[in-house]
């Protein structure tokens, strides 16, 4: 196959010019009235739920302030590796990870997804399998193979001997998204969580688990970080009943 004020969304659409945007004071830590200010870098994916989950956090722990950096999980492994000012990691996949272990803290699995197929509302072209995916007529996008939900795409189609020649490879899951969201495609794989957060511009085609993959959010701390035990508090948080129940809320499986 060839293939958010603190808590709110700041799409990254580069590697280190949002995070100098939305990365506080250089490192030094903030007064005891103001508490702990993190920066988290997460997985696109993630982004309409960690604004609730951020706003979620900052309630419970008065002071703390939380600024994400949304991007496609090749692309914060990027920003690692050139020393961006952060504090925790969250990605869409094991293997990027994986590959930061020098960097980072023991990753702990918070949510597990799953892909669909988003069409435009109403399904005009009658997508009802993957199989549909290989017709030539229909415009399809992708996520690129170096992204996770590339790589589950590519591994989900591989598996069924689906050949689709997509008429782009997007750099993160939104933007795959927002290809069928405008029109500009006419299918796309993305996960099942992002075709429901725009449940009024596309529409939803169910993969069987048995076909389907399942993307794994492990999240860590970074060994950089200056605020070292807010950021593992943090990430600590992610995985307990509240954010649970925030993930579980937005279409996210348990880990």
């Amino acid at each position: 196959m060839t293939l958010r004020r603190p808590a709110t969304a700041v799409l990254s659409a580069v590697l280190l010019v949002p995070l100098a945007a939305c990365g506080g004071d250089g490192g030094k830590e903030d007064g005891a009235a103001a508490g702990p200010a993190l920066t988290v870098l997460a997985a696109s994916s993630l982004t309409d739920v960690f604004e609730t989950a951020g706003a979620a956090y900052e309630k419970d722990h008065p002071g703390a302030r939380i600024t994400f950096s949304f991007a496609g999980s090749q692309e914060l492994a990027a920003q690692v590796r050139q020393g961006a000012p952060a504090d925790a990691l969250i990605t869409a996949d094991a293997k990027t990870m994986d590959g930061l272990r020098a960097e980072t803290g023991k990753p702990t699995v918070i949510a597990k997804n799953r892909l669909v197929i988003a069409v435009a509302e109403g399904n005009p072209e009658k997508v009802d399998e993957l199989e549909d995916l290989a017709d030539r007529k229909l415009k399809v996008v992708l996520a690129a193979p170096e992204v996770p939900v590339g790589r589950y795409s590519e591994q989900i189609l591989d598996r069924q001997g689906i050949e689709v020649r997509p008429v782009s490879e997007e750099p993160n899951v939104r933007a795959v998204l927002s290809k069928v969201e405008l029109g500009e495609a006419d299918a796309g794989l993305v996960y099942r969580t992002d075709a429901a957060s725009a449940e009024d511009k596309v529409d939803a085609v169910a993969i069987p688990d048995a076909r389907n993959a399942v993307a794994e959010y492990p999240a860590a701390t970074l060994k950089t970080s200056k605020r070292s035990e807010a950021a593992a508090a943090f990430v600590t948080w992610l995985s307990g009943p509240e954010a649970r129940k925030i993930l579980k809320e937005a279409g996210f499986q348990q880990p």
